[in-house]
């Protein structure tokens, strides 16, 4: 009788942990849509089936980067309100409306150390803290207007600032990306000289217009919400053209 009993708490706690290790399943465009809408960022897996290359490496990658959620979509007749026809591993990103498609069918090799590093160059948020990983993702972006935010980490005026800039962002989808620089890091001291900063003259907002190849810095005092929104509408409106642009060097990448 005990022999019975420890056989099946074993067999029910292996199909416990099997279940909760899979991914969740999507079975309709609402419940992608939904998914979807869950997070800023969120990967999803429209493959044929748990057996299908690519969903072990997925599952195990959606371990490793526990920030951004993950699912499957084995629905063929879903995949096409995606535009897509085959097995693929689909970021979406609400800061610029972004779809980025990884087609297993075109990848050279794929694994799961390679999908974390796919995740993590695109895991753009609504603000995204800038790094040589995190911006292959924001200049490859359709969006070329970026809001900077330059701040020391780990200063009051840091954490501070960022609840602030954060309540505006999501205003500005698909037009801004925010994107946080931290002075307090070497590798970005080029990128202060670029506005005619230095990390003592922190923090300071600032707005980068890829198309143009234009900066300029909004003028020292409070950096509030309201400064910030009009910060970016005038710029939306064109009136920063007509005002000097911060620092002196040309430069077309941060």
């Amino acid at each position: 009788m005990l022999l019975t009993l420890f056989f099946a708490f074993l067999v029910s706690s292996v199909t416990a942990k099997k279940k909760d290790s899979a991914l969740p399943r999507l079975n309709n465009t609402e419940a992608v849509e939904a998914f979807i809408d869950s997070a800023e960022v969120v990967i999803i897996g429209f493959l044929e089936g748990e057996e299908s290359h690519g969903y072990k490496e997925l599952l195990e990658a959606a371990k490793q980067v526990r920030s951004v959620p993950a699912a499957i979509c084995t629905v063929k007749e879903v995949w096409a309100d995606y535009s897509l026809d085959s097995d693929t591993i689909t970021l979406f990103r609400k800061a610029d409306n972004h779809q980025e498609n990884l087609v297993i069918a075109d990848a050279k090799k794929l694994e799961a150390d390679g999908l974390v590093n796919f995740i993590s160059v695109n895991e753009i948020r609504y603000i995204t803290e800038y790094s040589q990983v995190t911006a292959v993702g924001l200049f490859n972006s359709d969006v070329k207007s970026h809001l900077l935010v330059f701040a020391n980490r780990g200063t009051k005026e840091y954490t501070e600032l960022k609840k602030e800039i954060g309540a505006v962002a999501p205003e500005f989808t698909g037009k801004f990306l925010f994107v946080l620089i931290n002075g307090a890091v070497k590798s970005n001291y080029k990128s202060l000289s670029y506005f005619g900063l230095k990390s003592q003259d922190l923090p300071r907002i600032g707005i980068y217009d890829g198309d143009s190849d234009m900066k300029w810095l909004l003028p020292e005092g409070e950096l509030s919400a309201e400064r910030v929104r009009e910060f970016c509408q005038s710029f939306l409106r064109g009136e920063l053209k007509e005002v000097e642009q911060a620092g002196s060097k040309p430069k077309t990448e941060l």
